[in-house]
């Protein structure tokens, strides 16, 4: 007999006094129905069974309009058909009675059904009388086969689902709830009873899955209207968690010896899950916030939002949550410095230039992982290791890097742009003197204008690493003032390039009339070869450009002082830099400093060869001295020598006209030694001429001494001495010369290698003086007497014309 069912049968909707007290019974009885029939069936039930269907669709029909009960009624004949259907089935297929009402399952369910007595049916709250309620309901525990445990159980089930289906808002059912599962987990640990164990899972699995769908997303769910309620249902969702993992999962039994700690883990689920939607969410909302009034970069945004979900997070759920878990604000933010640091990648990857937008972009993530960070290891700082596996999360984002990557960038293309720039217009700078009023070039203004607009667009950069990033600015700089100052330098030929190659050894004829007429220039003169050969018979520069680029060197070199000036000053003023920092930093043009030093040595030397050996090399080598001396004296030289120093006083800057004036003087002096040591075979000098020469050289000097206007006389005599000591030996007689000639020789280490009687040919140093043989030997080469020419061809067979 099935009783409900029997039941349904014997009463009909007369017999109750009013209708809804009839429907209410009537549904009582089908969820009994249901319960012990498809709900607990006896023998599990095959999808395709059209019976237990058509019970499943009486009883949902039911429930919308109840049944016409009684036994004549047409309605309870076809319930009857299907419930008896069901309820003959047996294992072994033959029917030995009604199974609808068989043990355990149908127990527990019926006195789950007497345990909401326990609530009140209006607003779902304990009733007062809730002590006499569990004891009524102890009294069915030896009919219904319930024991403590279970008990425990189908009440915390019910003070749970009370909760939930009040709208979450009864806290004290939610505490209830709380302890009564704490319970719960006490008697878990005391039984291994299969039946028990099989509804606990079931109940804790259900509660378990309610909370995990809130607290996998705990920032939709929770807020501070509501956040009262998390501490509950974190605790009851652990409490299920640990129950489940601990005392029912064969596999937690097996690894027992690893010490999970399960709501740690649960925690840390909860979070990370949370802070990746909550992370999605962020990012959708900080694409809607940016608009043409609110320009700025969609991860900036992004990362003031996250800044604030962290701090939203540890303020208002990481309380709640260090009850379980230490670390839940570390946790946070390690998952939300992940989340921000793979969108970061992605944009960091598409960047090739440095703007504005980026570098705010990158400093936004700068500040927000440094939040990050800090917040991580204010919270870690008690915990066993300090917080370290944490921070092991967290890998840099590098934005700085980041920014100085893009600097470089930005450094490399504006110093080859300028490298461009210099190579172009140093092509047609023409070094004419009258630009400007100093003589200076203008492409090294335009140069200079170039880089002082360099260094006030790089600070001008809203970077916060200037100091650290400009001396790669300043060495591409300096770079590039070299490469002007070797170009402005380059093309005009060195000292060595100007020097005459000297012309092969003769000895004078004697008794010839050379000394006392002039003999005509020679159409290709010796001397004039190697000048021409250097400069392949062209001037290629003319003291006046020359001259300029001499100032240009030295305006440039004036400038990097001012340039270190500028640098210095918008450092101090940059809100990146610091007093102690800046105060210690030395930003120095180096190269471009001993370029510019080494340049204008370079320039003067050869400005001053190239006047004295090419401008002035026709009186040097076809007038100086050629035929009666007397009548080929220096003064021509004086002459032509006056207006290029008054070119090179008016032209030339004051701090470097004394270094040219004196390269000058210096080249002169070594033109008119050249002269006298080296000048061919068309001169010819007598002791008596000694005189005669060395007055031509005190002219000489005096011109570079001016009476007191031109150079130190200390350095003219400096200057002036290596000719002051060749010159006596203009007027030593031949036979003194021969004997210190042979001395020099038996001196010298070429003499322990010459062949045994005859004195080896003493090698040119370029060195002249009394000491050195190869003077003496050319001071002999143009004695006009008889016994220098006879020693010269018995030793060395030297020829008298080339």
């Amino acid at each position: 007999m099935v009783l409900p069912l029997e039941f349904l049968q014997q009463f009909k909707a007369s017999d109750f006094p009013d209708l809804q007290e009839h429907e209410a019974w009537q549904g009582r009885n089908l969820k009994l129905i249901e319960a012990g029939l498809l709900v607990h069936p006896f023998v599990p039930l095959n999808k395709s069974d059209s019976s237990a269907q058509r019970l499943k669709q009486i009883i949902r029909g039911a429930y919308d309009r109840p049944l016409e009960t009684g036994k004549n009624s047409e309605s309870m004949q076809v319930l009857r058909t299907a419930v008896m259907s069901l309820a003959g089935r047996s294992h072994d297929g033959t029917s030995d009675g009604c199974h609808w009402a068989d043990g355990f399952p149908l127990n527990l369910h019926l006195y789950q059904m007497l345990v909401e007595a326990c609530f009140d049916s209006d607003d779902s709250t304990v009733v007062d009388e809730i002590d006499e309620v569990i004891e009524l309901l102890k009294k069915t525990w030896v009919i219904l086969g319930i024991n403590q445990m279970l008990h425990n159980l189908c009440f915390a089930w019910a003070l749970f689902n009370h909760f939930v289906m009040s709208g979450q808002v009864d806290i004290e059912l939610l505490s209830a709830a709380e302890n009564q599962l704490v319970e719960v987990a006490k008697d878990a640990k005391t039984t291994k009873d299969p039946n028990y164990c099989k509804v606990l899972s079931s109940t804790l699995s259900s509660i378990m899955g309610w909370t995990e769908k809130r607290l996998l997303a705990y920032h939709e769910t929770f807020n501070t209207s509501n956040i009262e309620s998390m501490q509950g249902i974190v605790s009851i969702g652990v409490t299920a968690a640990k129950v489940l993992v601990e005392d029912i999962s064969h596999e937690y039994r097996r690894r027992r010896k690893e010490e999970t700690d399960v709501a740690r883990s649960r925690i840390e689920t909860y979070v990370r899950s949370s802070l990746r939607t909550a992370f999605a969410q962020r990012m959708e909302e900080a694409d809607s916030k940016r608009s043409s009034r609110n320009p700025t970069p969609v991860m900036s945004i992004l990362a003031k939002d996250i800044g604030d979900l962290a701090i939203k997070e540890k303020n208002l759920y990481s309380p709640i949550l260090k009850t379980w878990h230490p670390l839940a604000s570390g946790v946070a933010v390690a998952t939300l410095h992940s989340c921000y640091g793979s969108e970061l990648k992605q944009f960091i990857a598409g960047l090739t230039e440095l703007t504005p937008e980026t570098v705010q972009v990158l400093k936004s993530a700068d500040k927000l992982e440094k939040d990050l960070v800090n917040i991580a290891v204010e919270d870690s700082v008690d915990s066993d290791d300090g917080g370290k596996s944490l921070i092991r999360e967290m890998p840099p984002y590098e934005a700085e890097n980041a920014i100085a990557n893009l600097v470089k960038v930005w450094i490399k293309e504006r110093v080859d742009r300028l490298k461009g720039w210099v190579d172009r217009n140093l092509k047609q700078e023409t070094w004419s003197p009258g630009a400007n009023r100093d003589n200076f070039a203008p492409s090294s203004v335009e140069m200079l204008r170039i880089i002082g607009e360099t260094l006030d667009a790089f600070f001008e950069l809203p970077i916060p690493m200037h100091p650290a990033l400009l001396p790669d600015l300043t060495a591409g700089l300096d770079r590039s003032l070299q490469l002007y100052v070797s170009k402005a330098k380059s093309g005009c030929g060195s000292r060595s390039s100007f020097m005459p190659e000297l012309p092969p050894l003769t000895r004078c004829e004697v008794g010839s009339k050379l000394l006392f007429k002039k003999k005509e220039k020679p159409q290709n003169p010796q001397h004039r070869g190697p000048q021409n050969g250097a400069t392949n018979g062209t001037d290629p520069l003319g003291l006046p450009q020359l001259c300029v680029r001499l100032n240009t060197l030295q305006y440039i070199r004036s400038e990097l002082e001012n340039l270190e000036k500028k640098i210095k000053t918008c450092l101090r003023n940059v809100e990146s830099a610091q007093a102690d920092i800046t105060n210690g930093l030395e930003f120095k043009f180096e190269l471009c400093q001993a370029a510019c030093q080494e340049g204008i040595q370079h320039l003067c030397e050869t400005t001053a060869y190239k006047v004295t050996f090419f401008d002035l090399g026709h009186i040097l080598w076809d007038t100086l001295y050629i035929g009666d001396i007397a009548s080929s004296r220096v003064d021509l030289l004086l002459r032509e020598l006056d207006p290029i120093l008054e070119t090179i006083s008016g032209t030339v800057h004051i701090k470097v006209r004394n270094r040219a004036i004196t390269a000058l003087m210096k080249a002169t002096f070594d033109g008119f030694l050249l002269v006298i040591l080296a000048g061919g075979p068309l001169r010819a000098f007598t002791r008596q001429d000694s005189q005669i020469i060395e007055g031509d050289f005190r002219s000489l000097r005096d011109l570079f001494l001016a009476d007191g206007d031109g150079l130190p006389e200390e350095l003219v005599d400096k200057a002036s001495s290596q000719v002051k000591n060749v010159l006596p030996l203009l007027r030593t007689e031949s036979e003194g010369l021969i004997e210190r000639f042979k001395r020099l020789i038996a001196d010298s280490d070429q003499s322990r290698t010459a062949s045994r009687g005859k004195l080896p040919m003493p090698t040119t140093t370029g060195h002249w003086s009394p000491n050195d043989a190869n003077t003496v030997l050319r001071v002999l080469c143009y004695r006009h007497e008889e016994a220098a020419t006879r020693f010269l061809k018995k030793t060395y067979g030297l020829p008298k014309k080339l």
